[in-house]
């Protein structure tokens, strides 16, 4: 038995991924198990909503116990469950909710509402914790994924850092996420889904420089982004360049083989489209970058938290941890395992949230458009 920790359950089901975690006093990760769908999904270029809701339900019950397992813990001795209920698909939202529900009501324990988004930021605060690297607040996080790219003041409720958060909203994307804008250079340039991994990759083989993207302009809100630009730029440059065609089928060939590596697709990649890769990667991180350091400039803050999936591009880890120290800002980011969806900062945020009082009941439902701030 544990006798004196806190045991918190995270359930997250809100896209792709299944995952289960056991986070113990909202700072000590138990267990951490995620089943990815990126197979399921990869032969249609994205994430279909239906066949994620189907392999949540096949998921959730091997995931949640094989969690409980790794943090050697039993069903009883949890103290509460934690549960995604929004933002995102509701039929993938409902699988996790659904379940979690019936585990608070047979274990007669607490149940939690979490606001995905707000995971993330307790993502990065687990493990800067873990290693005794503690941000000061207020701060500014910047949550970028596939399907959000989002700025947030960050301010702490509790006393020295701890306890519970609140969040102002400071700007976001008017269009694309910058993730979803990955995904769809990717498309157009057959290298494959997700795409962000994969033009990360391989823009570390191109020219930065070699392609001119505008700087995205946003009117009214100075820390508002724009990615359907540069998608759009990309478009025209290769309809300029119709000799890239030819490669770009090659690699839809290569893809529909199963030859999806990074190495395979280089192969078949001409330095051309190397560059336009480079390009086009230095571009987004250039806009998020630069509107980030903005905000926290305006903000007064001496922190920025980065989290979401796209904070694992190592282009971006670079460029912000390279150029914000100089205009003095220290930077947290998650480790990479912990960027992308997981329950584990899931189970941190509802922590804090049961230590507040703020439990949910049998009404909950999914929020697909939940907003954090």
């Amino acid at each position: 038995m544990r006798n004196h920790e806190r045991l918190i359950l995270g359930i997250e089901s809100s896209c792709d991924e299944t995952a289960a975690a056991v986070v113990a006093d909202g700072t000590k990760i138990l267990s951490n198990v995620v089943a990815s769908q990126i197979k399921i999904h990869q032969k249609y270029g994205g994430v279909v909503p239906e066949l994620a809701s189907r392999e949540h339900l096949r998921q959730i019950v091997p995931i949640v116990r094989e969690a409980i397992e790794q943090a050697n813990v039993t069903l009883n001795e949890l103290d509460a469950i934690a549960v995604t209920s929004g933002p995102g698909l509701v039929g993938a939202l409902l699988v996790g909710i659904t379940y979690g529900k019936a585990l608070s009501l047979s274990l007669g324990k607490p149940l939690i509402a979490v606001n995905h988004l707000e995971g993330h930021i307790h993502a990065v605060l687990l493990e800067a914790a873990a290693a005794s690297r503690h941000p000061q607040f207020p701060a500014v996080c910047l949550i970028v994924s596939g399907g959000h790219t989002v700025l947030y003041s960050v301010s702490s409720v509790g006393s020295n850092g701890s306890g519970r958060l609140s969040y102002s909203r400071i700007g976001g994307t008017r269009d694309d996420a910058a993730g979803e804008a990955y995904d769809k250079v990717a498309r157009m340039l057959a290298l494959g889904y997700p795409g962000g991994p994969i033009i990360d990759r391989l823009a570390a083989f191109g020219d930065t420089n070699a392609v001119r993207f505008a700087e995205p302009k946003t009117r009214g809100n100075p820390f508002d982004f724009s990615f359907s630009g540069i998608k759009t730029a990309v478009l025209y440059h290769l309809k300029r360049n119709p000799q890239l065609q030819s490669e770009i089928a090659q690699r839809e060939q290569a893809i529909a083989r199963g030859e999806r590596s990074p190495d395979a697709l280089r192969s078949i990649s001409t330095q051309a489209t190397l560059d336009l890769i480079a390009s086009f990667q230095r571009s987004v991180v250039g806009s998020l970058l630069a509107r980030t350091l903005s905000a926290a400039e305006h903000c007064g803050v001496r922190s920025i938290l980065v989290s979401g999936g796209v904070a694992a591009n190592s282009e971006l880890r670079r460029r912000f941890e390279t150029e914000a120290p100089p205009h003095g800002f220290d930077v947290y980011f998650p480790s990479r395992a912990l960027s992308t969806d997981n329950a584990a900062m899931i189970a941190a945020a509802g922590d804090a949230r049961f230590l507040a009082g703020e439990c949910a009941d049998v009404t909950l439902n999914a929020e697909p458009n939940l907003k954090l701030a």
